[in-house]
């Protein structure tokens, strides 16, 4: 007789950990499968930290698969929004970057408030960092705010716990210890592809990651439940089209790492460790916005599938350099007849790849703006010395495109007005950094996808962005599994 779950999660992201930590509580975890292509959390050792280059670790990346996802293994911050809530209007809450739509639509604020409270306490039970980055200074923090209104910049002040790359593969061991004793945890398996019938999904189909020629098998789960990460966002939109599972049109935010010295970004990492900023510049009025601010940090290079390479930041608690990364990323949002926005930022991706010869390029803001190359002689005798020692100096503009880089470039400019030295010429510029969330899912209020009994949640889908959003995803989709199973 067939084994059938009730519930078989794909992923090992924040959002599937956190709904199998949930479905535990509830006492609804005895029948619960979670699958993902990467390793356990104690195995995902990068070797580029040994080898000083990156070897494309096959079959799978060990920094964006495995359990606890990419975005815990980058710097592991969690971004605590229902202490920042207070004073927001209730239809105009930042839930960070693209996501949190859903959220809003279907939960009231005081919902939103006690389910980010409520996942932001798992987390401390766990030992994430009782201290809270940006708490104090606020008369500081006010300071730059009004700074940044005059340049038509929006400075939000969101409280932090900074869990630090190296202390977040304690704090994840921690969990995948206590979910393991419950629910199921299949390692190094890639789903192939869901099993639907009659308009509903009956399983997955599964495969070790590391053997291609093995035989597949089918999982039966009366619930699956998609909770990829961004890594997953290409596999995801192809399950689409296949099975028709409608989906719609979001936005590829596609940008820079920018690598700078503490000592410009000295008041903003005091005061805020973390401060984003939204801005519209001219003259295209694209969205920008600065991600994944990591002060004393290093610029990481992580590999997605078919050996793409993309830039990344991490904050380490203990190991420090004399430099700030963040991301400056562009939201393009494509109107009809284009339809392919991930395959539009593979190929940026792809070409800045080709340019760097398989790595990440680097490039002097001041060489940029004097329309030329950065050459290895002149990275070299550069004044900011680049932490991500395989990035190959060249020209990122080659590849990025005119008007973002148009964006990118302004917006540089106008933070300049607010954080002297923003703008200095010796200033790194490191391609490509993306964010793929461009395949958004339609589901209903149970997270529902148009086919029966298969649901999405977690930033691959598009209902979320960032760490402590998909977290809270994965909580909620445990709730609503609890009045089904």
């Amino acid at each position: 007789m067939k084994k059938e779950y009730d519930v078989a999660v794909i992923g090992m992201g924040p959002s599937g950990v956190f709904l199998a930590y949930e479905l535990i509580q509830l006492k609804k975890a005895n029948n619960v499968i979670l699958i993902d292509q990467g390793k356990r959390v104690e195995n995902r050792n990068c070797p580029i930290e040994k080898t000083g280059k990156c070897l494309k670790c096959k079959p799978n990346c060990n920094i964006t698969s495995g359990f606890s996802g990419a975005g815990a293994f980058s710097d592991g911050k969690l971004l605590s929004y229902h202490l920042s809530l207070y004073n927001e209007k209730e239809d105009n809450i930042y839930l960070g970057g693209n996501g949190g739509s859903y959220i809003k639509k279907y939960m009231s604020y005081q919902e939103i408030k006690d389910l980010l409270s409520y996942t932001d306490d798992v987390y401390l039970k766990f030992g994430a960092d009782v201290k809270l980055e940006g708490m104090e200074n606020k008369e500081e923090i006010k300071e730059l705010q009004s700074k940044a209104q005059k340049e038509d910049l929006n400075l939000i002040d969101i409280p932090i716990r900074h869990l630090g790359t190296e202390k977040a593969h304690d704090l994840y061991k921690k969990i995948e210890d206590y979910i393991e004793k419950e629910v199921e945890l299949r390692f190094e398996t890639t789903v192939k592809d869901i099993l639907i019938e009659d308009g509903k999904a009956k399983g997955v189909i599964v495969q070790p990651a590391n053997d291609k020629d093995a035989e597949e098998e089918i999982i039966y789960a009366k619930n699956i439940v998609s909770a990829v990460g961004r890594k997953g966002a290409k596999w995801l939109e192809q399950m689409c089209k296949k099975h028709k599972i409608k989906s719609e049109l979001g936005n590829v935010d596609i940008g820079i790492r920018y690598e700078l010295p503490d000592k410009v970004m000295e008041k903003v990492n005091k005061y805020m460790y973390e401060g984003k900023v939204i801005a519209r510049p001219e003259p295209f009025k694209d969205k920008v916005r600065t991600f994944c601010q990591n002060p004393s940090g290093f610029v990481a290079a992580e590999v997605y599938d078919n050996g793409l390479t993309l830039v990344n930041g991490h904050s380490y608690k203990d190991k420090k350099s004399t430099n700030t990364n963040l991301a400056i990323l562009v939201s393009h949002h494509f109107e009809y007849p284009f339809k392919k926005p991930i395959e539009y930022g593979v190929n940026i991706a792809n070409n800045l790849n080709e340019l760097g010869n398989g790595n990440i390029v680097v490039q002097r803001l001041g060489d940029i703006q004097r329309g030329k190359r950065t050459w290895p002689e002149e990275l070299k005798n550069n004044s900011v010395e680049a932490t991500l020692k395989t990035a190959v100096p060249g020209d990122i503009t080659f590849a990025l495109g005119y008007r973002t880089m148009t964006n990118i470039l302004e917006f540089i400019r106008k933070m300049d007005k607010v954080v002297e030295g923003f703008a200095n010429p010796d200033n790194l510029l490191y391609g490509p950094e993306i964010k793929f969330y461009s395949n958004e899912l339609v589901v209903d209020k149970n997270f529902q996808t148009s086919i029966e009994n298969l649901y999405s949640i977690g930033d691959g889908g598009g209902l979320t962005t960032g760490l402590m959003m998909a977290s809270c995803s994965g909580v909620q989709m445990a709730r609503i599994l609890d009045k089904i199973i």
